[in-house]
């Protein structure tokens, strides 16, 4: 009996152990980066020794950051992948950095050195009240001249030296407010407004041989994201142009990305062109002409906080476009801005994104925290059968499991997984791989890789339009552009080794030719003007009839040729009583659709050319015209 009973107490212990799930934590690094223009794949790779049984690998130290619905694990091993669990640790929150410790502990003893600086003061100002009120001593008769004296001397030297110590007080109190508020913009800087926990993997698997096994954990992450730059630059118009693409990336997933392999990944880019666009001019009774607004060219402003504290790292991006730039240690932000575009985005870490109209030059912006949106996802895995590939097509992406050739795995499912690949996921399809590896710490700040460079061959043509602007802009064509992959982002522009400023390389729009302006040239002059002495307004029966001249004169002030593009433009009627005839164009090209007229000029050094465009509008004299 003793012998059976002992049997059992064994079997029952047997049996608790085998249905016991042993933990084990893992420490992994980042291998791989693959940036998108918002957030970022990250992947980890690590080979762990594994006993056999079922047991839970806990991958720590993770980004808090982490979407868990794209989590993928991939083994390799003879092992079944039974599930996959994401948490948050709030014990175990992302470690500061010694830089910030020590800032937040100089910040800790400035407040306590400006608490006793206030109580100084407020000391002070009880003295200063004692005195007020204890100095009329007219009341006391029996005070002689000397006391009085004495009272009065002794009176006047307090009271300086009290007034002398106040303003002496109120000087450092200012000037620790200063000091901890230029503390607390640099702990925005290095570490956001607030903790967050660290992330946490649970992966459960059930090992049939105890050794070794390799696992790739791959997760999307927020908080980072990368935008294209150039540096364009071109020695003369008798060279190619030279065009460098950088990636500008950030990140502050709050886990540093140490020597890793870096790929930027974008969407398809989409062409378009920054010079500025006639619109068509309509005649018509009680219709003006077209309106051409100042376009807004540039946004710049600050961005804060819901303290009024400056907000360092912050990223600003055309909306729908991949043209965007970072605030610097102030909060200062300043973009170039395309045509046709109306909004911006404004972004941070642990902050709404805000989406505002742009509607001045200068934009100061405030942004509200929001709350870490927390939830789990977990994917389970039960096993029998053969068909394996039947068995993870299913609707949920997360779990990949590879065992050795001799024993493949076989995984029973409920059509609820679905076979993980190492293509990116995403709706962007260039990728830039970098050939070198790279650190990029997670401090939100920005910082330029150097993705390639290229010599493209380059026609050179200015360009003007005098009606909306004098300034004659250098235009570098090139063709054949499709093949390098630009998308449309700032461009810094370099010209005979100077440089003159920014543009923007836009493709969004672009056609076989892609138009890359090098500014404005002020060795080109242009000047547009009406003339008074042919604009006239006569009656021929029932009509009026009214001429308008307008005069343009180019004169090229540099020592070479140029060849130069010059738009302007003949109104066009609506009606039939309105007749618009066009009497001088000086052999301009008119488009009949669009009243365009366009000059194709080559002009030599110190050459002077003049264009003239004359016409009449006639129409019923009873009615009223506005003709420009």
């Amino acid at each position: 009996m003793k012998l059976l009973n002992l049997i059992l107490l064994c079997l029952l212990v047997e049996t608790i152990f085998a249905n016991t799930t042993f933990e084990k934590e893992i420490t992994s690094s980042v291998n791989e980066v693959t940036v998108f223009l918002k957030g970022a794949q990250v992947s980890r790779q690590t080979t762990i020794e594994l006993s056999k049984g079922v047991q839970t690998l806990k991958f720590t130290k993770l980004s808090p950051f982490v979407d868990t619905k794209s989590i993928q694990v991939k083994a390799n091993g003879d092992l079944i992948v039974l599930s996959v669990n994401h948490q948050q640790n709030y014990l175990n929150q992302v470690k500061q950095s010694d830089e910030l410790n020590a800032l937040k502990e100089q910040q800790k003893q400035l407040n306590e050195e400006q608490q006793l600086q206030q109580t100084y003061l407020a000391i002070i100002k009880e003295e200063l009240e004692f005195l007020r009120t204890n100095r009329n001593i007219a009341g006391n008769n029996a005070i002689d001249l000397t006391n009085l004296q004495q009272t009065s001397d002794y009176y006047g030297k307090r009271l300086t030296e009290l007034k002398l110590k106040e303003i002496d007080h109120n000087k450092k109190i200012e000037h620790l407010k200063k000091e901890i508020q230029n503390l607390q913009q640099q702990i925005s800087a290095l570490f956001g407004v607030k903790e967050f926990p660290s992330g946490e993997v649970l992966v459960k698997v059930d090992v049939k041989q105890a050794g070794k096994a390799r696992f790739v954990l791959s997760y999307l992450v927020n908080n980072a994201g990368w935008f294209p730059s150039y540096d364009i630059r071109a020695k003369n118009v008798n060279e190619p142009v030279q065009l460098i693409y950088k990636a500008n990336v950030r990140q502050d997933t709050k886990v540093d990305w140490k020597n890793v392999k870096l790929t930027f990944s974008s969407s398809d880019p989409k062409a378009s062109g920054v010079a500025p666009q006639l619109q068509t001019y309509y005649l018509d009774y009680n219709l003006l002409p077209p309106s051409y607004k100042k376009a807004i060219n540039e946004v710049s402003g600050r961005i804060f906080d819901d303290n009024n504290q400056s907000l360092p790292g912050a990223n600003v991006v055309v909306k729908g476009t991949t043209i965007g730039t970072v605030s610097n240690a102030d909060g200062f932000y300043s973009l170039t801005i395309p045509n046709k575009v109306d909004y911006l985005d404004y972004s941070f870490i642990g902050f709404d994104t805000k989406t505002l109209p742009i509607t001045s030059q200068n934009m100061n912006v405030k942004l509200t925290p929001s709350q870490l949106a927390l939830d789990e996802v977990v994917v389970v895995g039960y096993g029998s059968g053969s068909d394996y590939s039947k068995a993870l097509q299913g609707k949920v992406a997360g779990v990949s499991s590879r065992a050795k050739k001799e024993k493949p795995i076989r995984i029973r499912g409920t059509n609820s997984l679905a076979v993980p690949t190492q293509q990116i996921r995403n709706q962007t399809t260039l990728d830039f791989k970098i050939k070198q590896a790279y650190s990029i710490p997670a401090d939100n700040k920005n910082y330029t890789v150097d993705m390639d460079a290229y010599e493209l061959q380059s026609s050179y043509q200015y360009y003007c339009v005098p009606k909306l602007d004098r300034d004659a802009f250098l235009i570098a064509q090139i063709t054949d552009w499709e093949q390098y992959n630009l998308l449309e982002g700032e461009a810094n522009i370099f010209f005979e080794d100077t440089y003159i400023g920014k543009t923007l390389l836009d493709v969004r729009f672009a056609s076989d030719t892609l138009d890359i302006s090098l500014g404005r040239d002020k060795q080109v002059q242009v000047t547009r003007e009406k003339a008074k002495d042919f604009t006239t307004k006569q009656y021929i029966g029932t009509k009026k009839q009214e001429l308008r001249v307008w005069e343009t004169i180019i004169r090229n002030n540099k020592s070479e040729s140029i060849n130069m593009m010059v738009l302007d433009q003949i109104p066009i009627s609506t009606l039939e009583e309105i007749e618009v005839k066009i009497e001088e164009l000086s052999k301009g090209k008119y488009n009949k659709e669009t009243g365009e007229v366009n000059w194709q000029l080559n002009m030599k050094p110190s050459e002077e050319k003049k264009l003239q465009i004359r016409y009449s509008v006639k129409y019923p004299k009873n009615r009223n015209l506005v003709i420009e």
